[in-house]
This record gives C-alpha cells, sequence and structure tokens, in this order.
C-alpha cells in the first residue's frame, strides 16, 4: 500500500510554474481536490481561464510530475477553469449592473476605417471560443453592421415576455446587431441622442448567456458611439487595429488615447495586413511598410498583441459567412488570430487577478482542446 500523502503531491506539482503569474500553480491554489486510492492519484488544475493557451502542457506537465513519484501507477488530471470578473466601473459613467451574466467585456476599436477590425473582432471571437471560452459578439457599429454577414445570420431575433432580445447563434458564439433590426439594406439615419439610446438598449436588453468573454466591435473612430460605449459599458479592456501605415497608426494613437483618458485598460495593438507571403515564391513583402506598430506600441507603452497577415482568402471568407479561424484554421492568419485571444485571455486573467469571482460555477473540459 502507498505511503503517498497530498502534501506528496503537491511538493511534486510544485515546481510547474504559470508563466504569467510566474507562480507555482500549487501556491496560486490551482490544485483542487486531490485524491489518492492506492496506487492512483487523481486531481483537478483551476485555471483563471477556459482560452488558457497553455492548458495542455500544465496537464502534460503534472501528469509526468506526479507519476514520477514511487508507488503511482496512475494519474488522472481534470483540467477546470474560473474565469474571474474584473466588473470595472469604468469608463467613467459605467454602470455595474450592465451585461451582469458576462465575466469580461473586451472593445475591439480602431482610429479609422479600413484596418479590419470587425475581421480581427470576429476571428478574435472564435478563436477564443475554439480555446475553449463562452463568447459572445455585440456589433456595435451602428451605421455600418457588418457582422451578420461574416457570420452568415440573417432575421429578427427573438423577444421574450419581459421584452428582453434574444442573441442570434453561429458558430457557437451568441451575437446581436443592429443588422437584425434594421434590416440587410436598410439605411441606418440617426443622431447622437438616438445612437446612445440603442446602445443603451443593445447593453441592457439583449439577454445573454453566462460568457467568459464578449467581444465588442466597435464603430471606427472616436465619435459619438464610441464614447457613448467607452462611459457606459463596463469594459475589462481595450484591443486598438491598425495597419502599418503612419496614416492609420496616427488614428489608432488617438484611440488608444481615449480608452486612457475613461480608464480603460488598454491590452496592446493588432498589426493587421502585417506582411503578404508570395505563394509562389514563399518571400515575405511588408506591403504597408515595417516598425510602425512597435514604435506606436513603444510611444504608448502598450505590446504588440499579434501581427495578422495579408492573406488573399480572408475577405471572401469573411464575405461568405465562413472566417478564416473556421474556414482555413491551419492557414497563417488563422494562428494569429489564435496567438491574439490566448494573449487576451492570458492579460485578461493577469488584470482581473486581485478581482473576487463574481459568477458561481466552474467550467470542466471533456476532451478539451489542446
Amino acid at each position: 500500500m502507498s505511503d503517498l500523502t497530498e502534501t506528496d503531491i503537491l511538493e511534486a506539482l510544485r515546481p510547474i510554474e504559470d508563466p504569467d503569474f510566474q507562480r507555482s500553480i500549487v501556491d496560486l491554489g490551482f490544485v483542487k481536490n486531490v485524491q489518492l486510492d492506492g496506487a492512483r492519484v487523481s486531481f483537478a488544475i483551476e485555471l483563471t481561464t477556459p482560452a488558457c493557451p497553455v492548458k495542455e502542457q500544465f496537464k502534460q506537465a503534472a501528469e509526468r510530475a506526479v507519476a514520477a513519484l514511487p508507488g503511482v501507477s496512475e494519474v488522472d488530471v481534470t483540467m477546470t477553469a474560473n474565469t474571474r470578473s474584473s466588473r470595472p466601473t469604468s469608463g467613467a459613467g459605467a454602470t455595474p449592473e450592465l451585461l451582469k451574466s458576462v465575466r469580461n467585456v473586451i472593445a475591439v476599436a480602431s482610429g479609422k476605417g479600413g484596418v479590419g477590425k470587425s475581421t480581427v473582432a470576429v476571428n478574435l471571437a472564435l478563436a477564443l471560443q475554439k480555446l475553449g471560452a463562452t463568447v459572445g459578439i455585440l456589433d456595435c457599429d451602428i451605421y455600418g453592421p457588418s457582422i451578420p454577414l461574416m457570420l452568415h445570420v440573417s432575421g429578427e431575433p427573438g423577444v421574450t415576455p419581459e421584452r428582453k432580445l434574444l442573441p442570434k447563434e453561429s458558430y457557437g458564439l451568441e451575437l446581436m446587431s443592429i443588422g437584425f433590426l434594421a434590416g440587410a439594406d436598410a439605411p441606418v439615419i440617426w443622431r447622437g441622442p438616438m445612437v446612445h439610446g440603442v446602445i443603451r438598449q443593445f447593453l441592457s436588453d439583449v439577454l445573454w448567456g453566462e460568457l467568459d468573454y464578449l467581444v465588442l466591435d466597435l464603430p471606427p473612430g472616436t465619435g459619438d458611439a464610441v464614447l457613448t460605449l467607452t462611459q457606459t459599458a463596463p469594459l475589462s479592456g481595450a484591443i486598438i487595429i491598425t495597419t502599418p501605415q503612419e496614416v492609420a497608426l496616427i488614428d489608432a494613437r488617438k484611440g488608444l488615447k481615449m480608452f486612457q483618458r475613461v480608464n480603460v485598460p488598454v491590452l496592446g495593438i493588432v498589426e493587421n495586413m502585417s506582411s503578404f507571403v508570395c505563394p509562389s515564391c514563399q518571400k515575405e513583402h511588408a506591403l504597408f511598410g515595417t516598425g510602425g506598430a512597435e514604435r506606436a506600441a513603444e510611444e504608448l507603452e502598450v505590446p504588440v498583441l499579434a501581427k495578422i497577415p495579408l492573406q488573399p482568402d480572408i475577405v471572401p471568407a469573411g464575405d461568405a459567412g465562413k472566417p478564416t479561424v473556421i474556414s482555413a484554421p491551419d492557414s497563417p492568419a488563422a494562428e494569429a488570430f489564435l496567438e491574439l485571444a490566448g494573449s487576451v485571455a492570458r492579460k485578461l486573467s493577469l488584470l482581473n487577478a486581485e478581482a473576487p469571482p463574481l459568477l458561481g460555477g466552474n467550467i470542466e473540459w471533456v476532451n478539451a482542446p489542446g
């Protein structure tokens, strides 16, 4: 009969460190429910996000460490997650009661149009979902909604007896857009107060499920709609989308500074259309210049989260309602979106590390993706 104790198991796991917190998973309290049954050992590792990009590495390292102990013949590791929420009250006018079932709200913004903001928002949401999170996307571009087309969804949303809007669904995402209400070809001609009203309705009157992440696809620029969102929505963090050209970077700086002024954490910059790899010669070409995102990131003291290559099939994939993460999952662009999703999840976990969990219940994966 084995003389192993729970202390022996924890000591074997102690050398495994979380790369973001730079502390042992034991000291962080990630190891839960250690059980010893003769030569069989079982326990859970509870991470701070189901979209942790290194969860499979954690599992394998834990199995090896415990299997190496004398007397252990079987190790059963269950990977779980308890996603925490900061539930910020800023921007300045954010209302904590809004989006209560959503743990983290991510704003995807750009200083100008034409930089691929919606493409990044949709593929980021799908990449987070692919990593194991529950995700929704809210199309906040009142004047030019594109999410219905990019996710191949149409028709009016359902309404509950309490007059709450029911999100539509696509590829496992919950989604809402003014495009479902206004019609595909109907022009949206609204002044500021009307824009404020519909945004407020989307934040308060949509019956979202319990989501780990809600991605907000913001309108381009820093106008009324964007300011309303930054001051009303309980934003956990913002991502700025830009392209390498200096004219785009100038506008990206403006957008980034706007979030900083309303006390919304800027998670970083995403450089879209970063470079093009010629399919014939396999050489990488920087069609719009190089180093712009790095210079802006250094100047504004935020990281470059990802560089998305200029991939010719991204636009037709979006137009066909099959975004790149779905239609070409092994492509360089899809890999970059998955890298972005992992970076976003990890940064939000760090921001939320000191906040108490607000939503009950853990997430347990069955055949979770690696």
